[in-house]
């Protein structure tokens, strides 16, 4: 197997378990706030299967990793039933903030494991400078290497998808939080956003330097935490 093919498949094993556990903090945080919609339908589960849609989680990743754009994609929209929510507007925040906020935790978790690599020894410090440099750690050495490649790629695109739902727009998670915090005479104008909300986000990006704020910032502050 060339590198280029592994970098491809640990690349999309790495979005899939990302995209599970976004979904399944959704689904987690639901029911502990009254609603088991989402427990019921098996949705917290960090199995693929159960979040998986075809152009979401699979047409869009690879469009965007071949586009040379970072990774990232959706899943199934995890299904809440607002009305069970014991606190709807404050409990609706939280169930839409819990997403990223499982993104951010695998990332700091997949950090600190590559610094435990890192500090390991002097091929350990080596392989998560390489990391760091060109996103891959190459294809020789020992099993570590390839395991070393899928944990950054899980940070990244842990990072990337966090960082993407945080945008305002409906329907990503950013907007519900946002929605939740308006007045209502704001709240019904910007639900009208809503079929429109990939158009803004399409034009957001090719028109403005937002790829560079949510995504290279970020990335480059991790990028700096695992070099030597």
């Amino acid at each position: 197997m060339t590198e280029s093919t592994l970098l491809v498949l640990l690349t999309f094993l790495a979005f899939l378990f990302t995209i599970s556990v976004h979904e399944s903090a959704h689904a987690l945080a639901a029911d502990r706030c009254g609603d088991p919609t989402a427990r019921l339908l098996g949705r917290i589960s960090l199995n693929p299967l159960r979040h998986m849609e075809l152009f979401g989680t699979l047409v869009v990743p690879v469009m965007t990793y071949f586009s040379g754009l970072p990774t990232f994609g959706w899943a199934k929209p995890t299904p809440v039933d607002v009305s069970r929510l014991r606190h709807p507007r404050r409990d609706n925040m939280l169930v839409s903030a819990a997403g990223p906020a499982s993104n951010f935790l695998t990332a700091v978790v997949c950090l600190a494991a590559l610094l435990a690599v890192r500090l390991s020894s002097s091929e350990g410090a080596g392989m998560v400078e390489r990391l760091a440099l060109t996103g891959s750690a190459g294809i020789e050495g020992s099993a570590l290497t390839p395991l070393a490649t899928l944990v950054y790629r899980l940070l990244v695109i842990s990072v990337v998808l966090g960082m993407f739902n945080l945008i305002p727009v409906p329907p990503l998670d950013g907007s519900h939080i946002v929605h939740q915090l308006l007045p209502p005479s704001l709240q019904r104008w910007y639900s009208r956003l809503s079929p429109f909300g990939f158009l803004i986000i399409l034009a957001a990006f090719w028109f403005t330097p937002l790829d560079e704020w949510i995504f290279d910032r970020p990335l480059r502050l991790f990028n700096a935490l695992l070099k030597p």
